[in-house]
């Protein structure tokens, strides 16, 4: 009579594992495979050096959403990206926020904002910064910016949109940072020749993740900067506001901290007028429940066995 050989096996079963890394670590994977919700640094708002010239808003940092990354099978590091570095009142064009990285999944940072000097178009990035406005005085009001792309280096699905532009003519407002979810709004006459005109400058819109266990908006692009009001809004998921020219002493806000958004642009207002830094990244890791057995069975003790007819 075949006999059982051996103690009997005990299977424990692991509930799903999330793991979040608002700043950079290492990663203990305990899967083959895991998902993940890779979200880097947005970038900083710019400001223009010359008289009632405004800065665009900050790109979004990309926005990534993969499935069965395969597993290294070993610590691995995880890369947080910072957000970028937004400008003083003296004019600069932002910096780009920092990429965030996890096993083969890179997400690109975002594009700082247009300012002067430094160039009036934007940064390229996941998401790209909005195009400054140098000037109202001809020639410089009415010269041309190329938009910044969004999207760099490309993904698919895209990582992000690209920067908005300002108006060729009668802007007085700069583009809004592009967003995970839309491209920024591109300038138009807000501020104090036209007060009252909205949503001219926005910064794009960020888009959702359910990665945190919660329905999350992220990557938001930041406002660019105006003249006067109506003050630029971020956009949705941690965009920064723009800041205003009239009245003196409104900035550029920051973007949300680990939602890697924009930071809003700024102004060279005396005194005043810094823009905004883009907001920090976010991984957020995803491992499927799984089984453990307490012991395993030696495979030439098995062989012995079956060939005996020993095993059941």
């Amino acid at each position: 009579m075949p006999k059982l050989i051996g103690s009997a096996q005990t299977v424990t079963t692991t509930a799903a594992l999330t793991t979040t890394f608002n700043s950079s670590g290492t990663f203990n994977p305990a899967t083959a495979t895991f998902d993940a919700l890779v979200i880097a640094g947005g970038g900083g708002g710019g400001v223009e050096s010359v008289s009632v010239g405004v800065g665009g808003g900050g790109g979004a940092g990309g926005f990534r959403e993969v499935e069965d990354i395969p597993s290294p099978g070993s610590p691995t590091p995880v890369t947080v990206g910072a957000g970028g570095s937004g400008a003083a009142n003296t004019g600069a064009v932002g910096s780009n926020g920092g990429n965030s990285v996890v096993g083969s999944v890179t997400s690109t940072g975002g594009g700082g904002g247009g300012g002067n000097p430094g160039g009036t178009t934007g940064g390229t990035g996941g998401s790209g910064g909005g195009v400054a406005l140098h000037n109202q005085v001809a020639p410089e009001y009415n010269d041309s910016s190329t938009v910044s792309n969004g999207n760099t280096p490309p993904t698919s699905p895209s990582q992000g949109n690209p920067g908005g532009n300002r108006m060729s003519t009668g802007s007085n407002v700069s583009g809004g940072g592009g967003g995970a979810g839309g491209a920024g709004v591109i300038g138009g006459t807000g501020g104090p020749t036209n007060p009252g005109v909205s949503g001219v400058g926005t910064g794009g819109n960020g888009a959702p993740s359910t990665y945190s266990g919660s329905n999350v908006t992220y990557a938001g692009g930041g406002g660019g900067a105006a003249q006067g009001i109506p003050q630029p809004q971020g956009g949705p998921g941690g965009g920064g506001n723009g800041g205003l020219y009239t009245p003196a002493g409104t900035n550029g806000t920051a973007g949300a901290t680990n939602k890697g958004s924009g930071g809003g642009g700024g102004t060279n207002q005396a005194g005043t007028g810094a823009s905004g830094a883009g907001g920090s990244g976010v991984v957020i890791i995803k491992e499927p429940a799984f089984k453990t057995a307490s012991s395993i069975w030696d495979l030439r003790k098995v062989y012995t066995q079956v060939k005996s007819d020993n095993w059941v």
